[in-house]
């Protein structure tokens, strides 16, 4: 403190100087007085400047070496949150806050004034400050697997708005002079806050659902039709939930909206290690048809189903037997068919697919009829969750099913092409 006092010594005598130099060439008082708050102004802000400046460079020079010193990178998780900017300039305001009221004495206005501009820029300094640190802990906790997909930003943002609310609060109040702390000014204020964050607080409280109960994180795949989204969630905020959709676009939800309205989330695909498979082939119904001897001789010859027509054949031919059938009629007893024997190849082929997960479910099965002829389903899960690589097994699956058909005769449904139409009125 002694050097402080030494310093505001030196300023005053400087002041008074400048002054009677002044007044010595000729000036007036008024313009003398004017001119020498202009010339400490000028000095207070240079002291600033050069201070701030030292005391950055010295900060950031401590806090790198305190990084290669320690485990925790300090460097790295303090950077772009202006810590050390803040800190460099927090502490040369405060010396100045205690300079101003002697070095201005000759000035009462003037030093109040300045005093108070003072003192409110050391306030946002210190929120600032505060901030930082804030989301210093944030980047560091971030960097920790464990919160690596957590809403960090959420709470950094609840905080930072706590601190905020705060410490303008303490600022008016201490403008004011300390005449609006009351009961009745605090439930106003509440009052007020409450209807201007209402958003706010909704998201914090989204945001600690979200958390608790896991439905969401950083990295998920969602699909939420009312906002048009579909892709990888790639920020959790307070007020909203950024998505990255799949054609490089970005779409805003707000927070509250994960928990009040209905979305689809893939993260099941990836936990399981499956991805679903759901698709069908349709079947024209005329070419369905009972199989005789001679068309089971020529599917005998296709490997993945020759033991099934002849076990199928042989409990076929017993019960026929036993019940006296009369084959001259071909829907009489049992028959094959050759859409059955096709959906026992398709599940045979199913099964030699090392690209399925076959903890899951793998079955072919025949739909209700449409316009469109008879839906084979084919359900089952591929052990490859990425697209491209779960595409290509689904591509390969549906690929070899349709060039597979014509050896059952099964015509495969497709809708006439133009030159059908014109095909047809040729042969007429």
């Amino acid at each position: 403190m002694k050097n402080i006092f030494l310093s505001t010594n030196s300023l005053e005598t400087y002041s008074q100087w400048v002054k009677n130099a002044l007044l010595n060439v000729g000036v007036s008082e008024h313009f003398a007085v004017a001119i020498n708050i202009l010339v400490n102004l000028i000095v207070y802000l240079v002291f600033l400047l050069l201070v701030g400046y030292i005391l950055l460079k010295l900060f950031r020079k401590i806090i790198e070496t305190l990084s290669k010193s320690n485990k925790i990178n300090f460097q790295k998780y303090l950077k772009n949150t202006g810590f050390s900017r803040y800190l460099a300039y927090l502490i040369p305001m405060l010396i100045l806050s205690n300079l101003t009221a002697r070095l201005f004495m000759p000035y009462p206005i003037i030093s109040k004034f300045l005093v108070v501009l003072l003192n409110i820029s050391v306030g946002i300094l210190f929120i600032l400050l505060i901030g930082s640190i804030l989301k210093g802990i944030e980047n560091f906790m971030r960097s920790l697997p464990q919160f690596k997909d957590k809403p960090l930003q959420s709470y950094t943002q609840v905080l930072s708005i706590f601190v905020w609310g705060i410490g303008l609060m303490a600022i008016i109040n201490y403008v004011a002079g300390g005449s609006i702390v009351t009961f009745a000014g605090l439930g106003a204020a509440s009052a007020v806050l409450l209807l201007i964050f209402k958003d706010t607080i909704l998201g914090f409280v989204a945001s600690i659902q979200i958390s608790v109960n896991d439905i969401v994180r950083i990295g998920d795949w969602i699909e939420f039709n009312k906002f048009g989204a579909d892709g990888y969630v790639i920020n959790i905020s307070l007020a909203t939930v950024t998505v990255e959709n799949w054609d490089k676009t970005y779409t805003t939800i707000p927070t509250y909206s994960l928990i009040s309205d209905s979305f689809k989330n893939w993260r099941g695909i990836y936990d399981s290690q499956a991805r679903r498979i759901k698709r069908s082939i349709y079947i024209k119904q005329n070419s369905i048809r009972f199989m005789d001897e001679k068309d089971l001789d020529q599917l005998r010859k296709i490997e993945r189903v020759k033991n099934y027509i002849n076990h199928r054949q042989l409990d076929i031919d017993r019960s026929n037997e036993a019940i006296n059938a009369d084959k001259s009629v071909v829907v009489n007893g049992r028959n094959q068919t050759n859409i059955g024997i096709f959906k026992k190849y398709i599940d045979t082929y199913l099964k030699e697919q090392t690209g399925l997960n076959f903890n899951f479910s793998c079955l072919v099965r025949s739909l209700a009829p449409t316009e469109n002829g008879v839906p084979i389903e084919i359900y089952c899960f591929s052990k490859r969750t990425s697209m491209a690589e779960y595409e290509a097994i689904q591509g390969l699956i549906f690929d070899h099913i349709t060039a597979a058909a014509p050896h059952f005769g099964l015509e495969i449904f497709e809708a006439p092409s133009g030159q059908d139409i014109r095909k047809l009125q040729t042969d007429k």
